[in-house]
């Protein structure tokens, strides 16, 4: 969840437990629980606003969103009706209403079986302890407080509000049993750059007789007790890390240039606005995915033309200069945002209405992201990249669409980049079939090998029945790969890698031998790119690629990828083991 290592001792943070009063309450009691409740949302407002600004100040405008967006919650207008309407038709405490509301929301949330909503849960349940804690007298307090040294933080879950009071100099690294990539803690933990694992399942019940800990965000292991051996190597692997870090710093300005001259473009994938810091910090030579449907997946409301061009803006200002792909709406399948509607459940919502189906179905909402992108690309080199591109026909509808808006902004007055580039993601066989005839309508392809390999061997790697079957390496997804790069290199516009093989180590090589020059990634994951890339031939890579094409089974490919890595890759493999000794290695959940 976010890469390091963490060495040091063992802090459980358990819920904190509140005394409630008794459920019922008396027919003449209704009034002043009625009473209650009001002064108790009008002071949880308070304190939410205040978290926001101090959050505002500390961690800047993106973290101290979120919880202005905690602060909006609690005073919807439609959580005080529905509470007070328990007080007054089952007569029960302030308390129990609260709780009886705002647990109905995070269970239904939960229940939908989805990482980002789920997330969302712990949103909810964090409005519901502002709101209680009020109720029943309790101060919000710090879980630094209990911190007596530097620690590896272990807890169920950390609130938003919890996250906000990360302090790196207290929190050596955190684990959570739940949560994941798009919880607020992961957010707050990538910008801090504190070592963290999220969703590591049942891990308290073995940490609460821990004394210390070692953690390994890049690995999502924890070892809990560790053997002296076992210490010894990991704080070896974590000055080597340090010292490997500190070369890729000195190295970030350099150009991704192979041994014979081959000049490679490195990117940056990014989900929120911070994250274009880490991509100027590591020296990408742009943003090649900025994931826009965070946006929505964060607010309580689907955001507006301003808050997105602000966003948008932003992002483009900080790259001074060098290109940012910035992709529309990627709603549906397991991003599910409650602020926009229209995305009920689906029985099999892979292949339902998700992306740029979404969109097209709802050209409310993509005429307004459309509007906010194209005043943004006034400010630097924005282009826009269509996510799920099935058929030439949506392709067309959503180019159409953006002429229209394009028109209606001109007519305002407004300022738009000229030549603005439009590209799509490749992502379903579909699309990867028919590039030549794609090549002749975008400016420039992408693919997206996440789902490209989902939708290429029909596996859902979320399903651990089915999950091992989902090979990055498998024959039928390296020739579709190779098929949509040789269409773009017959029309002569750039063809990107921005999945995940793009920043895998193991599959640089190939990506390079068919031809690909563009690799998008996380921005940790730019610097021992880079170092493979310049100890690296690109004759060698398409001797590599092509014999990789000839295989059969997903196993040789990757013998044949490990053995051609091996003389490039001379960095040392961190350690994942543990001694006899330790106290059982926790993994996270995939």
């Amino acid at each position: 969840m976010s890469p390091g290592i963490a060495i040091g001792p063992v802090v459980v943070l358990d819920p904190q437990g509140m005394r409630l009063p008794p459920r019922k309450i008396a027919p003449e009691a209704v009034p002043g629980e009625v009473a209650r409740l009001e002064q108790a949302l009008a002071a949880a407002a308070a304190e939410g606003a205040q978290a926001e600004a101090e959050a505002r100040q500390r961690l800047g405008p993106q973290y101290a969103e979120i919880l202005a967006a905690h602060a909006a919650m609690i005073e919807d207008p439609q959580l005080r009706a529905d509470a007070r309407a328990r007080i007054e038709q089952h007569r029960i405490s302030a308390e129990h209403a609260v709780i009886e509301v705002l647990e109905g929301h995070a269970d239904r949330l939960e229940r939908l079986s989805d990482s980002h909503l789920a997330a969302r849960a712990a949103d909810v349940r964090d409005i519901e302890a502002r709101i209680v804690g009020q109720l029943v007298g309790l101060r919000p307090g710090s879980f630094l407080d209990d911190l007596a040294t530097p620690s590896v933080v272990l807890a169920h879950d950390l609130t938003p509000s919890d996250a906000a009071q990360l302090d790196p100099r207290r929190v050596l690294g955190f684990a959570t049993e739940s949560g994941g990539r798009a919880s607020h803690t992961a957010i707050v933990a990538a910008a801090l750059e504190i070592p963290a694992v999220a969703g590591m399942g049942a891990v308290l019940v073995h940490a609460r007789s821990a004394r210390q800990a070692v953690l390994d965000g890049e690995e999502g292991l924890v070892v809990l007790d560790p053997s002296p051996a076992t210490l010894a190597r990991y704080r070896a692997a974590a000055e080597a890390r340090s010292a490997r870090y500190r070369t890729f710093s000195e190295e970030s300005s350099l150009p991704a240039v192979t041994l014979d001259g081959v000049e490679i473009a490195l990117w940056g994938n990014i989900e929120f606005v911070e994250e274009a810091t880490a991509c100027r910090k590591w020296g990408a030579a742009g943003i090649g995915l900025y994931r826009t449907e965070f946006l929505y997946l964060r607010s309580a409301a689907a955001p507006t033309e301003e808050e997105q061009y602000e966003a948008y803006a932003e992002v483009v200002r900080s790259l001074q200069g060098r290109p940012v792909v910035i992709r529309t709406l990627d709603l549906g399948a397991d991003k599910l945002a409650a602020s926009v509607g229209g995305l009920g459940a689906e029985s099999n919502p892979a292949l339902g209405l998700r992306s740029l189906r979404f969109s097209l179905r709802r050209p409310e909402l993509f005429r307004t992201q459309l509007r906010a992108l194209l005043r943004a690309s006034a400010l630097g080199d924005l282009r826009i990249l269509l996510p799920l591109v099935t058929t030439l026909d949506e392709l067309r509808r959503a180019r159409d669409l953006l002429g229209e808006v394009a028109a209606e902004l001109r007519a305002e007055g407004r300022s738009l980049r000229e030549g603005l580039l439009l590209g799509i993601m490749v992502e379903v066989p579909a699309s990867a079939l028919m590039a030549d005839r794609f090549a002749k309508e975008v400016d420039f392809f992408s693919i997206g090998t996440n789902d490209l390999i989902q939708y290429t061997l029909a596996v859902d790697r979320t399903n651990e029945t089915v999950a091992h079957l989902y090979n990055a390496a498998d024959p039928a997804v390296l020739r579709l790969i190779a098929k949509v790069v040789e269409a773009a290199a017959a029309r002569g516009i750039p063809c990107g890698v921005c999945g995940s093989m793009g920043g895998e180590l193991l599959y640089t090589l190939f990506l390079l031998g068919l031809g690909v020059r563009e690799l998008s990634m996380p921005p940790h994951q730019l610097p021992e790119v880079r170092r493979l890339i310049r100890g690296i031939r690109a004759d060698h890579a398409r001797a590599v690629a092509a014999r990789a094409l000839e295989l059969d089974t997903a196993g040789e490919v990757l013998d044949l990828l490990k053995s051609a890595l091996k003389p490039a890759d001379a960095a040392e493999p961190e350690p994942t083991g543990s001694e006899d000794r330790d106290r059982p290695a926790i993994e996270a959940t995939p």
